[in-house]
């Protein structure tokens, strides 16, 4: 059974533009939050180590589409699974849901890549194990 990776946040004041809604901008800035704390919190290889290894995740690509506003004050869950591991790259689904409404959905191409380089390298065997526990089919 494919495991899923939940973030959950309150819209905040800074979030929003002058109509109170999350400014569009922000959600990228979300959804780089949820893919680090994907890799701190569920594969156990945060940031802050690779960094160490002078390694990285750099975004690849990124699609989104919104569906319907967030708001001050809303409590939303970004929730992520992994639909295709290469040898130097991951593609993340991720989901935007709040009270049981669609906000954003979406997916984003991460490459493993050394950081002096600025070369993709192959994942280590360790993370992509246990990135595989995320696996499920690509949203359509």
């Amino acid at each position: 059974m494919t495991q899923a990776f939940t973030l959950s946040r309150q819209v905040e004041f800074n979030h929003c533009d002058p109509a109170g809604i999350v400014f569009y901008p922000r959600y990228f800035e979300m959804i780089s939050s949820t893919v680090e704390r994907f890799f701190a919190d569920a594969i156990g290889h945060s940031w802050q180590d690779m960094l160490v290894n002078d390694m990285g995740t750099p975004t690849g690509s990124i699609d989104v589409r919104f569906r319907a506003p967030s708001r001050l004050g809303d409590w939303i869950d970004i929730t992520l699974t992994v639909s295709r591991i290469g040898t130097s790259s991951a593609v993340l689904q991720f989901e935007c849901t709040s009270a049981g409404e669609t906000r954003f959905t979406g997916s984003i191409t991460i490459v493993h890549a050394n950081t002096t380089t600025a070369k993709s390298a192959p994942w280590p065997d360790a993370i992509r194990q246990k990135m595989a526990a995320y696996l499920s089919p690509p949203n359509t």
